[in-house]
């Protein structure tokens, strides 16, 4: 997706909008490149790993990898066609010059290998290019050395070294490495960052192999994307969603991130900031489904297998036999602390890393992903017998501890509630396990398990629903409302023309939608113990367009669709949250957003023909 000519300023002491950003992976972990040239998000070799360029996170003591024009440029940033390589282009009176950023994606023999490469190009005219490399580590708080070696420039750490090397000359300033470089027109540069080590020498960066590399980073990328079964009308969109979600992938375990940063506000100076480097079991089964539905089965293979690797129905914890997250490599110790010596992205504290979440009953999380292994064993291949045992045990518990109070599917720190988002899910559960069992003969206790689903179902209808408000509401005998509802006719747990769901559509579009962005609920009448306000919330705006093309509503459902597609970034990329300026909130990019616009798209060209 081409961007448009930039001019973006960073804002606050130096912060450029959530927006103003690219994503770069290699399967293992990201970079975020600002619109500006400069790398202020990485953590090396891994999603979760402590970050080595945080500035996004604090501008001075976080640690970045400036590389740009060094006169005045107007940048535009914009992806390699059907790849995750970034391209930012800068524009300046006597010449156009680019940055070519990826991360090589490379086989087991060299997956700990991490390398970074950008790669510089003077296109037309003459450009001058200034680097600026400095390495902040463990969130800014570990001490560093520097030192060249046969013009390597070597970062050393207690826990981890980094070499730099340039097709250019790179000199020591203190902690950092710098470079100022003169191209013209046709001439190059290529930065290379490696993880170093005793038993791993640094190794040289030639143009001739960033030159190979960059070739095979793009046929990767090509090849993946070729898979993708979508034809409709809004491809561009829906590819660029489903480049995410692979980027969120952790290919050693096949675990999915919710998003790869951490800390950033879902309001300017709020406190909700949270970590999100981690595999929420009902964020990883929505991508599953999701990528599923373009034709991607090797991600929902990989993380099936996480799943039956690291959650383990039936250990007893007072949370349920599963965890709402863990870590990449299937840890359930995720502590959660604040980094006091961070000032936050402008400002916003606390910087947190861990997730306190961790701990909380949610129940909706077992109806996301007994649903996406009902899909998989449709779509993909048949579930093992193993994996059949589970999904009863899963049930089981599920049958015994649905009317249970939880936190619910928006992790409030107020207290637990009758939700009636983690009743739906419960009954999608055991619905689509009886589905299973039916479809392929599998042994189950029918019998029960229908008795409890139907018994959910008549709790849902006669306390879910307010007689005043003429609307299904958040939790039971209540009259908040809740865009989470919005999943009752995509569950099919609903006609998506039933009179009470029609008015549920029409209430929430009056009180929580504003210009199709949609809030998913309103802490000021539903407290959630924190304070301040937040944004819209994107995959309740996309759920919002899909419930509208499943009541009849289409034209309504595609002109909110395109106006959801207008608050993308530059690249076609969304953070969790809009603001009510129409800025990016929240971590970013966000797998829940990408998967639910995929989703929606799907079911829209579905219904336009």
């Amino acid at each position: 997706m081409d961007g448009t000519p930039r001019g973006t300023a960073p804002g606050r002491s130096g912060y450029l909008p959530i927006s103003e950003h690219g994503l770069i992976g290699d399967l293992r972990s990201v970079a975020l490149v600002g619109s500006n040239g400069t790398i202020d998000w990485y953590c090396c070799s891994a999603f979760d790993a402590p970050s080595v360029f945080a500035s996004i996170l604090d501008a001075e003591r976080g640690g970045c990898f400036e590389l740009a024009a060094s006169v005045p440029a107007r940048t535009k940033q914009f992806y390699f066609p059907d790849t995750n390589v970034l391209i930012t282009r800068f524009f300046t009176e006597d010449g156009v010059g680019e940055v070519q950023d990826f991360m090589p994606i490379t086989g087991a023999a060299e997956a700990e290998r991490h390398r970074l490469i950008r790669r510089v190009l003077c296109v037309r005219g003459a450009i001058p290019f200034r680097a600026r490399v400095a390495p902040r580590f463990d969130y800014g708080t570990q001490p560093h050395t520097l030192r060249m070696v046969n013009d390597v420039a070597v970062f050393e750490s207690a826990d981890l070294s980094l070499g730099l090397t340039s097709t250019v000359p790179l000199d020591a300033a203190g902690l950092d490495a710098r470079a100022d470089f003169k191209l013209s027109e046709g001439e190059s540069a290529v930065f290379a960052l490696d993880q170093v080590g005793e038993d791993v020498a640094p190794r040289c960066c030639p143009s001739r192999e960033a030159e190979a590399q960059f070739s095979a980073t793009v046929a990767y990328w090509r090849r993946w994307l070729s898979a993708s079964k979508y034809r409709g009308r809004w491809r561009e969109m829906v590819h660029r969603s489903a480049l995410t979600l692979k980027l969120l992938t952790y290919a050693p375990t096949g675990a999915i991130v919710a998003a790869p940063t951490t800390s950033l506000p879902e309001q300017l100076g709020g406190e909700r900031n949270w970590d999100y480097r981690y595999v929420w079991v009902r964020d990883a089964a929505f991508c599953v489904y999701a990528l599923l539905r373009l034709g991607f089965t090797g991600e929902a293979d990989a993380f099936m297998k996480f799943v039956t690797r690291h959650i383990t129905p039936g250990d007893g914890k007072p949370s349920g036999p599963l965890q709402i997250m863990y870590g990449i490599d299937g840890r359930t110790d995720l502590p959660e602390r604040e980094l006091g010596h961070l000032e936050g992205h402008e400002g916003a504290t606390p910087v947190r890393i861990g997730n306190a979440a961790a701990d909380q009953l949610q129940l909706d999380i077992y109806g996301a992903l007994i649903d996406s292994i009902y899909l998989y064993d449709k779509w993909a291949q048949p579930i093992s017998s193993a994996q059949w045992d589970d999904v009863c045990a899963l049930v089981d518990w599920v049958c015994e501890n649905w009317d249970q109070p939880d936190e619910g599917v928006w992790e409030t720190r107020g207290g637990r509630k009758n939700f009636l988002y983690s009743r739906l899910m419960c009954w999608v559960a055991i619905e689509r396990a009886i589905r299973m069992a039916t479809r392929r003969g599998l042994p189950a206790d029918i019998v029960r398990w229908r008795g409890v689903r139907d018994t959910i179902y008549r709790r849902i209808m006669s306390h879910g629903w307010s007689e005043r408000r003429q609307a299904f509401v958040q939790h039971e005998d209540d009259e908040v409302l809740d865009a989470a509802v919005l999943m009752m006719p995509l569950s099919k747990f609903i006609a998506p023309t039933d009179p009470k769901w029609l008015s549920t559509l029409d209430v929430l579009t009056e009180d929580l939608v504003s210009d199709s962005l949609v809030y998913r609920y309103d802490p000021r009448a539903s407290p959630d113990g924190l304070r301040g306000d937040e944004g819209t919330f994107s995959i309740c705006s996309f759920w919002y367009v899909e419930a509208m093309v499943h009541a009849g509503r289409v034209e309504e459902a595609r002109l909110a669709f395109e106006k959801m597609l207008t608050y993308a970034n530059h690249l076609g990329l969304y953070a969790e949250e809009i603001s009510h300026t129409g800025q990016q909130q929240g971590n970013f990019p966000q797998a829940f957003t990408h998967l639910a616009l995929i989703s929606a798209a799907f079911n829209l060209d579905k219904a336009l023909g």
